[in-house]
């Protein structure tokens, strides 16, 4: 069974899943979050200099490991989407869904019929080179793909019952930075209007039986978001963990050196 369906299975029963934001381009960085245990890794074209090829190199050190590899495309784009899961990634992750017109275009890019129009190539890696046959790879595809639906602003907000109710994506994202920007409090992630916002969205996805994801870049946001029933825990940045870990060691040998001194 593919990552993909496995995450897919683990969030229909309920569990939360955990993982960073990949901007690392040296598939070992991949292979050592899968070793640690995480669950799924989205590696971010949006928001990093990684192109596609590094990507589908990141995919395959992923899946080495048990770890789900998805991409977060650069933009809510139907070639964009097509070529994200033709890489072989667990899922992809669609930023700029602001409305349920944006929610429907990504849902067709990302599915074949007849749940969508995505684009066929029955030669990618997706379908193992085309070892997988014609005739089963673009049902195995619907199936084992992933479609998260990255809603940042007021304007997806509005639309939210309408897209909470469209067939065809497994996981909502809530991004809390762009929402507060949205809000016109950017970077303000804890401010009540974001915090009372992300807690109704839950709750109306829950209703639904939409699985939420959220960022989370400390710890109490973990735990924040985990209690509001959040379960596409997508916690920190690959980047950023080096940076804090970096930055402890230095204070640390600092201060060996010092009491030396």
């Amino acid at each position: 069974m593919k990552s993909g369906a496995i995450l897919r299975q683990r969030l229909s029963q309920g569990e939360t899943v955990v993982g960073p934001f990949a901007r690392f381009a040296d598939p070992a960085a991949m292979e050592i979050l899968g070793h640690v245990g995480f669950d799924f890794s989205i590696i971010d074209l949006e928001h990093s200099s990684l192109g596609l090829y590094q990507a589908q190199n990141l995919v395959r050190a992923g899946e080495l490991t048990g770890l789900c590899p998805m991409i977060r495309v650069p933009e809510n784009n139907s070639a964009w989407i097509a070529r994200g899961l033709d890489t072989g990634a667990g899922g992809v992750l669609i930023p700029q869904v602001e409305s349920i017109e944006d929610a429907q275009r990504a849902v067709r890019a990302g599915r074949f019929h007849p749940q969508g129009q995505r684009g066929i190539c029955p030669y990618t890696r997706s379908s193992s080179y085309s070892k997988i046959p014609k005739e089963d790879y673009f049902s195995l595809a619907n199936e084992q793909a992933i479609i998260a639906l990255l809603v940042e602003g007021q304007g997806g907000m509005r639309d939210l019952d309408a897209i909470l109710q469209l067939e065809g994506f497994d996981i909502l994202f809530v991004g809390p930075y762009d929402l507060s920007q949205s809000l016109g409090i950017p970077g303000q992630v804890t401010h009540e209007k974001v915090l009372s916002t992300v807690a109704d969205v839950a709750r109306r996805a829950r209703e639904r039986g939409v699985a939420l994801g959220c960022f989370a870049d400390d710890l109490d946001a973990v735990e924040r978001w985990a209690k509001l029933g959040v379960q596409f825990l997508s916690t920190f940045l690959d980047t950023r963990v080096f940076y804090r870990a970096s930055e402890t060691l230095l204070v640390d040998i600092k201060s060996r050196v010092g009491s030396v001194e």
